[in-house]
């Protein structure tokens, strides 16, 4: 559980570096102060190997031995120096500060370092632990002729046995000294981070982690106190920056969703109003129509009242349109979806096209590119072709110059899936980047005797088929509407599975 808290990972991580640190700085400390230790009982066991061998010189060089004897008694007495002899290069004690060991053999350990040429080395006693043993041969100088000859280099081995227990017991001291100190260093700042960890970043973090929570819950009126210029003061206003922004995005949401709410609470008792008085005028619509065609027949193709009666009708017929479009928007038609292929209601909605009026007298080029072996799409044909009639219409209207008018079918592959894509393009003048955004919202329009709706009957009629529609323009080069709706696989097109189980389904 320790572990799942960023704080006691940096403390736990601070620490173990810490003591490791700590600890091989002392232990190279350590080992530096015992090899000084060593060195000084060295030096000084050097120095008196010299200060007896000058000590001895003169009396050996007048034959007086037994001072030598007593020099040699007397430098023992000090606790360190164990034993302090000379013995012959033969292995054979010649004086000693311990007279019973006159005549006899030199320790074997001693005579060792003679025989090998070295002239220092620490081995291990039983009575008196580590013992540094040190030898100086002595020379056979001009002085020394008199009595020893001058046939023989060495006349005698000085050695110093020097017990080094004292040197341990302070190499142990050090020790403890070195440990104690190791450890105390460690605690206090083990115990110093914690303290600054917990200080000047849990408690600041924690403060930041209650205030989250709290804005989480919804209470955008939280703040941070923290005076730090550091990192955490840092977070801690940008934190503070941030609900304030969110407070004010809350307010202005708000406000949006009310006027939302209200706009389509309007919305919907206008449209519920405007169907009931579009079904209310369409029938007395029907007889007038039916009326003016009665009394239209009766006149002679001449007559220059049978004109006036055709703008009439006319006239009628766009109000149906429009009583029309109201009442499909207020309340849509169910689609009744079959497997269709989207070529052949292209083509049968160009035919419908061609006979109003704008698209009369060659002044609108249609070219199609309807992709061979279209995959079948699920959708109700009837109303595709409502949605392809008036983005047709549209498309025309829009050339009153004339232009080209083209359409496209293709297959793409989206993020969403694999999706038959019908593209209507017109070179018109093109939609106003301002306007392009509000094209598809009810009662928006351009046209002097339009209504508003027939674009956003599109693109309820596409979203009910299970598609998109979308719109490039550029002002001035025209505009393209594009269509995508669910395709089938290939292999599923190839068997008719899609279309046969959807079939079943409807």
């Amino acid at each position: 559980m320790i572990f799942k808290s960023l704080t006691s990972k940096v403390i736990v991580m601070s620490i173990g570096l810490l003591a490791f640190g700590i600890s091989l700085f002392a232990m190279l400390n350590l080992k530096r102060e015992r090899a000084q230790l060593i060195t000084s009982a060295r030096e000084g066991s050097d120095l008196l190997l010299q200060t007896i061998e000058r000590s001895i010189y003169n009396s050996m060089r007048i034959g007086n031995t037994e001072e030598t004897q007593t020099i040699l008694e007397m430098v023992a007495q000090s606790q360190k120096l164990i034993g302090v002899r000379i013995f012959h290069p033969h292995g054979v004690v010649l004086k000693s500060s311990r007279p019973s060991e006159i005549g006899k053999p030199v320790e074997t350990e001693d005579y060792q370092l003679y025989l090998n040429n070295r002239y220092e080395g620490i081995t291990y006693a039983d009575q008196h632990g580590e013992v540094l043993r040190m030898i100086k041969p002595i020379y056979n100088t001009e002085q020394c002729h008199a009595c020893h000859g001058h046939k023989t280099k060495v006349i005698g081995v000085l050695n110093v046995n020097y017990s080094l227990a004292e040197t341990k017991r302070r190499m142990l001291e050090v020790t403890k000294l070195f440990f104690l100190s190791t450890i105390a260093t460690i605690v206090f700042l083990s115990a110093a981070i914690a303290f600054v960890m917990f200080r000047l970043v849990r408690s600041p973090l924690n403060r930041i982690m209650d205030s989250m929570a709290r804005v989480e819950e919804g209470d955008l009126s939280v703040r941070i106190i923290h005076g730090a210029k550091d990192e955490v003061g840092r977070l801690a206003r940008s934190f503070n920056s941030m609900t304030e922004r969110l407070q004010v995005a809350k307010k202005e949401l708000d406000i949006y969703h009310f006027n939302q709410m209200e706009r389509a609470d309007r919305l919907a008792s206008i449209g519920e109003m405007a169907a009931g008085i579009a079904h209310e005028i369409k029938n007395p619509l029907t007889g007038i129509a039916s009326a003016i065609t009665i009394i239209n027949d009766d006149y002679p193709p001449s007559d220059p009242r049978k004109e006036i009666l055709g703008e009439v009708l006319e006239q009628v017929k766009r109000l149906d349109k429009a009583v029309n479009d109201l009442l499909f928007f207020g309340k849509p038609t169910h689609p009744e979806p079959t497997c269709t292929d989207l070529n052949g209601v292209l083509r049968k909605t160009i035919l419908f096209a061609s006979q109003h009026r704008g698209s009369k007298g060659g002044r609108i080029e249609k070219v199609l590119n309807l992709q061979e072996d279209l995959p079948p799409v699920y959708v109700d044909p009837k109303q595709m072709q409502q949605v392809f009639l008036n983005l047709i219409l549209n498309a025309i209207q829009a050339m009153k110059e004339g232009g080209v008018l083209t359409i496209d079918t293709a297959v793409v592959e989206l993020d969403s899936g694999r999706r038959v894509r019908v593209s209507i393009g017109d070179t018109g003048p093109g939609i106003p980047e301002q306007i392009l955004g509000k094209i598809f919202t009810p009662f928006f329009t351009t046209k002097a005797q339009g209504t508003g709706l027939g674009l956003a009957i599109c693109q309820k009629l596409v979203e009910q088929q299970g598609g998109i529609i979308g719109v490039k323009s550029e002002d001035g080069k025209g505009t393209i509407f594009h269509i995508d709706l669910p395709a089938t696989s290939t292999e599923e097109h190839s068997a008719g599975i899609v279309c046969l189980e959807n079939e079943r389904t409807a």
